[in-house]
């Protein structure tokens, strides 16, 4: 298993490409995807380390059901990056869409810039493993919606945070905020702390990684303002159920 593979991408359905994928990374520690153009589901069903370097705008899904690989995309991706990731990373040269890291238990997701709607939604813990979420400028409504585990860090570089119910039923894990946020943009199920001791050592091994991966300077980052967002109960909505 050694050098790097080149596949273009430019008019592959996107199971022949994702076939193709699965059939080289038994051989290679590296492949470029070129010329990608919103092709589905790349990563799915890979399991093992192995970087995958796409050069486009993948499609919905990206690194979905990832256990192992880290995928590096060289500009903007869609909806649904790290959909149920087991491990792995994926980095975001730019913007993602909405419902990031949907269900992730694991891995790590790492985006330059921006996301959209409902980022972090349902995110957990599972067997030791705990989900981690760096976006570099702000989300959409809904950030961290029904979180039960996991850690999700915006740091709100290029404009301040303007999405309303932030942690609407969230259950566990905990969300980093840095810059102002309003009490009326929170979710009602979310507590507001200055982060302690162990907070600050998470939140700086997480800005230097993404500085280190997006060339930007951590100490400029981190003298900034943090705010911890903690869930006030477990079970935000038991009232609602029967039994």
């Amino acid at each position: 298993m050694d050098g790097t593979l080149q596949i273009d991408a430019r008019g592959l359905h996107y199971k022949e490409l994702n076939a193709r994928l699965r059939e080289a990374a038994n051989g290679y520690h590296r492949i470029d995807l070129l010329n990608v153009f919103g092709q589905r589901y790349i990563g799915t069903d890979i399991h093992r380390p192995l970087e995958i370097h796409i050069y486009g705008v993948p499609g919905n899904d990206l690194g979905s059901f990832m256990d192992g690989p880290s995928i590096i995309v060289h500009g903007n991706a869609q909806d649904g990056v790290g959909n149920t990731m087991n491990s792995g990373e994926v980095i975001v040269h730019g913007h993602a869409g909405d419902i990031l890291a949907l269900s992730a238990r694991g891995g790590r997701v790492f985006v330059r810039d921006g996301v959209g709607y409902r980022a972090g939604i349902h995110m957990k813990e599972y067997q030791g493993k705990r989900a981690m979420v760096v976006i570099g400028d702000t989300a959409q409504d809904f950030l961290g919606e029904y979180m039960g585990g996991g850690v999700l860090l915006v740091l709100g570089l290029g404009e301040r945070h303007h999405a309303r119910f932030i942690g609407t039923g969230m259950h566990g894990g905990v969300l980093y905020l840095r810059g102002d946020v309003e009490a009326h943009q929170l979710g009602k199920e979310v507590g507001v702390a200055q982060p302690d001791e162990n907070d600050r050592k998470v939140i700086e091994g997480l800005v230097r990684d993404y500085c280190r991966y997006f060339e930007k300077d951590p100490e400029a980052i981190l003298s900034g303002e943090f705010r911890k967002l903690f869930p006030l109960h477990l079970r935000p909505y038991g009232n609602l159920y029967a039994y």
